[in-house]
């Protein structure tokens, strides 16, 4: 017998969740442009922290909101969220990483490699066997990745920036491992609510572990861009989960991408960066794979 098609959901739903998509993009650019204006005058730790504890208050209020908290926050699987939490908040810190030694637009676009990474995890770590459509997009991240990587093999780059190449390949795989444990807990029955909160405690508990490796008071200016990078990321988090409550993935997935273009803008804009050769010869490939390997829309 022929499942029941779902019903689609109103133009107008649909055009708020795609609204909101957008928004929650520009949210996590905004999140890169106060960690890259911090540059290395806050410890990384430091701006882990803030960013993470930061979060929990938006993050509280939206759980409250839900009303889902207190109660969301149970958990029967205490340790999926331990190895969960400890390849995001270790993410977080090669990714901030990535920020402060390349582009705004390049540590961005290499984060985009994730979709990839998670398809080849998936299949060696979960027994999910990729269909040639997702084959082809890991064929395309790859490859898009070589391009990006040659400058650096090269010794064209900096040290600086081979570095942080090096540490947005580690933040791909890294987020793709936690994704893949996140999809674990999900089949398990854990809510999305208590996936995110003990994320946020862990990596804040992560970041104030470097306390005793010197942390820095960074004045007014500072302090407002620590806050700020809290807050970002974790409106962007409620933003894009709400969009998902108003429309499909397949609506939602095209503006995903948006983050890369605002990273563009935000990079000339404030730190008058201009994307090199090799992004503009590895981004679409980077970007198409992506797009091509995510994960396609339930039947």
């Amino acid at each position: 017998m022929t499942p029941p098609i779902a019903p689609l959901r109103p133009a107008s739903t649909e055009g708020l969740g795609i609204t909101l998509r957008i928004l929650s993009t520009l949210a996590f650019a905004a999140m890169g442009l106060c960690v890259k204006a911090l540059g290395d005058t806050v410890p990384l730790g430091q701006v882990v922290f803030f960013r993470s504890a930061g979060a929990l208050l938006p993050l509280v209020l939206f759980l409250w909101w839900r009303g889902e908290w207190p109660r969301g926050l149970a958990t029967s699987r205490p340790f999926g969220h331990v190895a969960r939490c400890v390849m995001g908040a270790t993410a977080m810190f090669t990714s901030f990483a990535a920020i402060r030694l390349l582009p705004l637009a390049e540590a961005t676009m290499l984060s985009y490699l994730a979709p990839v990474m998670l398809v080849l995890l998936a299949w060696a770590l979960l027994g999910e066997r990729p269909n040639a459509r997702r084959i082809g997009g890991v064929a395309l991240g790859l490859a898009g990745a070589a391009v990006f990587c040659l400058p650096a093999f090269a010794g064209v780059l900096p040290d600086a920036g081979g570095l942080g190449v090096f540490f947005g390949l580690v933040t791909a795989v890294l987020t793709a491992g936690a994704l893949v444990q996140v999809r674990r807990l999900t089949l398990l029955g854990e809510g999305a609510g208590a996936i995110a909160f003990w994320f946020a405690i862990v990596s804040a508990l992560g970041g104030l572990l470097t306390l005793p490796w010197g942390w820095v008071w960074p004045g007014a200016a500072g302090m407002a861009l620590l806050i700020a990078t809290g807050l970002a990321g974790g409106l962007a988090h409620i933003l894009m989960t709400l969009s998902f409550s108003h429309a499909d993935a397949s609506a939602l997935a095209p503006f995903e991408y948006l983050s890369v273009l605002w990273a563009v803008a935000l990079g000339f804009a404030f730190f008058a960066e201009v994307p090199g050769l090799a992004f503009l010869l590895a981004g679409p490939l980077i970007l198409l794979g992506a797009f091509v390997a995510r994960p396609g829309r339930r039947p």
